[in-house]
């Protein structure tokens, strides 16, 4: 089915918003800030963040993020986009659209069942084939997978969040696609000598790279990305592992394992909302 044209209507709910949504209800305001903000860019080769302003604060490690460049080449990036143009995207948050390949979840309740989950899509074997063959990725199963469509024209963006632990494992891992972006790390809570106002740690990201968050990064940092860093259209592929309790010996096993051997057939269509 080929992609239609784009609805005027946006996905957003609560306090998020869009440019579309901002436009038509003078209410949504972009959100201010007047805290001491300090703001550092991460340096892949020596793992370490620098200060924007050099000199002004020093450098400290910033562990749990892997960097794969072009992890895919440009005709499969080709070949992904216009996979997922075939598909539906529907309206989400904060002028995001978004496919999901996964099971139903509400996290409030921490409930889970498989619903229309027919698992991950054809087209991402080969993907995980190839980033399981990274030693850190070797043990990598997922068992979600999470398109989303980044479009300036919507003002798309994600507030700083962090990803479910509950359900979901250490690893998150994105393959970013059309256009270089920046997933920005933030802490409110402060750091070392910089004890008050937020730490922000702005993280390049190429088109066509893979990055994977663990560790301090996945649990201690929030990560978001910014309207301002969508220059043109982004679209990125968010793949999940499952818990230990949703694992071998955890409280749920049967069903994790149920979920794992759905996913990893590989016979996936997008579920409905």
């Amino acid at each position: 089915m080929a992609e239609k044209q784009q609805s005027v209507n946006c996905g957003c709910k609560g306090i998020r918003s869009c440019l579309i949504c901002e436009k038509n209800d003078g209410n949504h305001l972009q959100k201010t800030t007047h805290t001491l903000h300090y703001d550092f860019t991460y340096d892949p080769e020596s793992k370490l963040a620098v200060p924007v302003k050099a000199g002004v604060q020093q450098p400290f490690p910033f562990p749990g993020v892997f960097l794969w460049e072009n992890f895919i080449s440009e005709d499969e990036e080709r070949e992904l986009v216009t996979k997922m143009d075939q598909n539906i995207w529907r309206e989400s948050q904060s002028g995001r659209r978004k496919q999901d390949f996964g099971p139903k979840v509400n996290f409030k309740k921490r409930r889970v069942r498989i619903g229309g989950f027919s698992g991950l899509p054809a087209v991402s074997h080969k993907l995980v084939d190839r980033m399981t063959k990274e030693p850190m990725l070797a043990g990598f199963r997922p068992v979600e997978q999470c398109n989303l469509d980044y479009d300036p024209k919507r003002g798309s963006a994600i507030d700083p969040h962090f990803d479910d632990n509950w359900l979901w494992g250490e690893h998150l891992v994105t393959i970013n696609l059309l256009s270089d972006t920046v997933v920005t790390m933030s802490l409110d809570e402060g750091w070392g000598d910089m004890n008050q106002g937020e730490i922000s740690v702005a993280i390049n990201l190429p088109r066509r790279c893979l990055i994977v968050l663990y560790g301090e990064a996945r649990y201690r940092w929030k990560h978001a990305i910014h309207r301002k860093d969508i220059q043109s259209r982004r679209v990125c592929s968010t793949f999940r592992e499952l818990s230990a309790e949703f694992l071998e010996g955890g409280e749920q096993e049967k069903l994790g394992l149920e979920l794992l051997d759905i996913a990893l057939r590989f016979n996936g269509v997008p579920i409905s909302n």
